[in-house]
């Protein structure tokens, strides 16, 4: 399998990360204007797992270092081959919370308070799970993108009557989405192995990456049976998505948005749990998450999603924007 050691290239290939994680979901808001959002999701499973399949058997399958991506498969604890399937699972709820908070909210507020809320808690999981990485550094990254995602809900408050449905709706399920969002990422850490820097023997029992995100991937494709289901019976918001309307109202166009846009976050998450041996995990993991700057970005500028605001929310958005800075500035330096 192909091998990270550089700590520039695992920072960049986090930054690459960040972009995936932070863009995906434009995908989403385009296929949102013909169709609702759970029968994007599908697609989006479906994305995600085929990105994850192609990893594993082009860079997971070569090179001199570790093993290939079925040998690693073969050789797996049952414990840490259900560790990643569980983070997965738990991903895919929070995930499909996420979704629902953009359909409602807007990605300049869901990303900032859900995602920005995922950093925080994944950082400080992460950690706990792996006991790697500078605590006082990661903490005061973490304070600082707190700041920053309060400073998005004072912003999103602002916005005039009429401008945003149900904004508090929107909030809370960003919340929700962040909570779990928070931990599924140290499953998945714990399931990968030690990679020895001499041998690049990679730990026995314990999966690859690229295994790692495989199982990552089905967990998420299964669940989704699950959680998507009962979000088209029960949406937040809406009547009941009849599950005939996938074949029906569908085109090959909105099917390819809704594939593209799991294979974009996809290729984050390869290149993030890739890049986690060369960094640390929870570094990894939360300039993966700086996707909260990017979301927003895209929300406030691309989708206009603030237009109409009072008056001195464009102080908030822009204080908000150089604290998430300064706190995926501070994660970077706490490795150097």
């Amino acid at each position: 399998m192909i091998i990270v050691e550089s700590y520039s290239v695992a920072v960049a290939m986090c930054i690459v990360t960040m972009f995936c994680w932070g863009s995906w979901a434009n995908t989403q808001k385009l296929a949102s204007k013909e169709w609702r959002f759970q029968l994007f999701y599908w697609d989006y499973a479906i994305g995600v797992f085929l990105l994850a399949i192609l990893m594993a058997f082009t860079f997971g399958s070569t090179g001199e270092g570790g093993r290939s991506f079925l040998a690693d498969l073969r050789q797996a604890d049952r414990e840490w081959l259900g560790s990643a399937f569980l983070g997965g699972v738990i991903f895919n709820l929070s995930n499909i919370l996420l979704v629902a908070a953009i359909d409602i909210a807007g990605m300049a507020v869901a990303f900032p308070v859900g995602v920005g809320l995922a950093l925080c808690l994944g950082v400080i999981t992460t950690y706990l799970s792996t006991g790697v990485g500078n605590v006082p550094m990661l903490g005061l990254g973490v304070a600082a993108i707190m700041v920053a995602i309060l400073l998005d809900a004072i912003a999103y408050k602002q916005l005039k009557s009429g401008v945003k449905k149900t904004p508090r709706k929107g909030i809370v399920i960003s919340v929700a989405a962040g909570l779990f969002m928070g931990w599924f990422y140290s499953f998945v850490a714990q399931s990968m192995g030690k990679i020895d820097p001499v041998t690049h023997m990679l730990e026995a029992g314990k999966l690859s990456p690229y295994t790692a995100i495989v199982l990552f991937s089905v967990g998420l494709l299964v669940s989704n049976f699950l959680w998507n289901s009962i979000m088209m019976v029960k949406p937040f918001t809406g009547a009941p998505v009849p599950f005939g309307d996938y074949f029906t109202t569908g085109n090959m166009r909105l099917h390819g948005i809704g594939i593209l846009g799991g294979v974009i976050w996809s290729l984050g998450m390869s290149f993030n749990i890739i890049a986690a041996a060369a960094a640390d995990p929870a570094l990894a993991y939360g300039l993966g998450q700086g996707a909260t700057l990017v979301g927003a970005l895209w929300g406030v500028f691309i989708w206009k999603e603030f237009k109409g605001a009072s008056s001195g929310t464009n102080k908030l958005l822009a204080a908000m924007f150089i604290f998430y800075l300064i706190g995926l500035g501070i994660l970077i330096a706490s490795k150097l």
